[in-house]
């Protein structure tokens, strides 16, 4: 019996324009990709390594700078904010300087700039030197996954999924380790040990992934869309699905926002927590991410993306429902990784789709509108939190979640335009 994975292979044309030189080509760039697929999945890490370092130790700067969570909403505003106004720019860069590069700038920024936080002793203050951290976090978000495109394009196989699986194996060390230094360590002497952890990874990755280009994806730019489509119809039925996905991707991203932010002070605050447990809250949401990630282009290969994100959210909707209302610090760690499971596939796919049907441009909206959603998660939640108390603020995390699996659902009536996914 035929296989889904199987009958992938067989549709695949015989030659692309990588190979269409000859079997020279083949054979010389095969090394590339896999150096390259190294260098990417370690940015990827070091990216969730980072920022997971940085958000266990809220709880101990809020306590530090002597922030209500409004206040602290406000101030976390410095790293999503910036980070979303910086996502243009760095396209624009990473077109100009080249998407490795941005990658390699961004990643040593980032490094650096999780040591100024924990240096803080005031709301406004933690919220300008978080302006940096920001700005850290978008770019190198933006110029690592241009990377992962043009990988994706070339290997022809739904693999986002993995380099975010990458993301949250980063984010699970970085929880881990903040989990087993929290007790013994101040923030800033956690940060000045993860620094050049972060500098090293740097060169490492960027060795690999400068020893040879990747070759750049062309879907999407005009020669291949314009030019293909017999009338305007298709055209407009792929700009309407490349919106769907990013609306889908904002409510994914939102929702990983108000966790990544919210789940330790919820532990702590709430349920009576030390700071070890909230960070081990922190990290079994990653670990679930993590292993919904690795089994997600399997899943997407064998299932098709809308059952895939249509079971997820419905599953993610409970458990965040659990995580927010229950009494018992167990359950809720228990809603949390069911959360997360469901949560795990929901952004990478609605990424992949968007780039899959409107290349670089698409890429570019997902992702706006995806770290929009990380933009609204910390102010909102705060300003929930005030008025109604941080359980039931945290209970937006369930329509958001399950209205990311409505859109795809209605999306798979649109019809499917150019993608390596399964439609479902």
């Amino acid at each position: 019996m035929t296989t889904r994975r199987q009958q992938i292979d067989s549709e695949r044309p015989a030659s692309t324009p990588a190979d269409a030189a000859g079997p020279r080509v083949l054979v010389d760039t095969a090394p590339t990709f896999t150096r390259a697929r190294v260098a990417v999945t370690l940015f990827f890490a070091l990216g969730g390594f980072l920022f997971a370092g940085w958000a266990v130790r809220i709880p101990a700067i809020k306590d530090q700078i002597d922030a209500s969570e409004g206040a602290l909403g406000v101030a976390l505003l410095g790293v999503s904010g910036t980070a979303v106004a910086t996502m243009l720019l760095t396209g624009r860069l990473c077109r100009r300087f080249g998407s490795r590069q941005l990658t390699i700038a961004t990643a040593a920024l980032l490094s650096v700039s999780v040591i100024f936080p924990p240096l803080t002793h005031s709301p406004l203050a933690l919220g300008l030197v978080l302006l940096l951290f920001g700005v850290a976090y978008g770019g190198i978000d933006v110029a690592v996954n241009s990377v992962a495109v043009d990988l994706i394009a070339t290997l022809r196989r739904p693999i986002m999924p993995s380099f975010h699986a990458a993301n949250s194996i980063g984010s699970l060390s970085g929880a881990a380790l903040g989990a087993l230094l929290a007790p013994h360590l101040s923030p800033a002497r956690h940060m000045l040990l993860m620094a050049p952890l972060g500098l090293a990874a740097t060169a490492v990755g960027a060795t690999l992934l400068m020893a040879e280009p990747v070759p750049r994806s062309t879907a999407g730019e005009p020669k291949d869309i314009t030019e293909s489509l017999q009338d305007v119809a298709p055209a407009r039925r792929g700009r309407v699905l490349v919106g769907m996905f990013a609306l889908v991707a904002l409510c994914a991203a939102y929702c990983q926002g108000a966790m990544d932010n919210w789940v330790p002070l919820h532990i702590t605050t709430d349920l009576a927590g030390g700071p070890g447990i909230a960070a081990a809250a922190y990290a079994a949401v990653t670990l679930a991410l993590t292993t919904g990630r690795l089994f997600g282009t399997r899943l997407l290969e064998r299932f098709g993306q809308t059952r895939v994100v249509l079971v997820g959210g419905l599953v993610a909707s409970l458990g965040a429902l659990v995580a927010a209302l229950s009494p018992s610090l167990w359950i809720v760690i228990l809603g949390l990784l069911t959360t997360g499971l469901g949560l795990a596939n929901i952004f990478p796919v609605a990424l992949a789709r968007a780039g899959a049907i409107g290349g670089p441009s698409g890429i570019a909206l997902a992702s706006t509108l995806g770290y929009g959603g990380i933009l609204l998660a910390p102010p909102s939640i705060g300003f929930l939190a005030d008025a109604f108390g941080l359980p039931i603020a945290m209970t937006v995390i369930a329509p958001m979640v399950a209205l990311a699996a409505v859109i795809t659902w209605a999306a798979k009536d649109r019809g499917d335009l150019a993608s390596p996914l399964p439609a479902g």
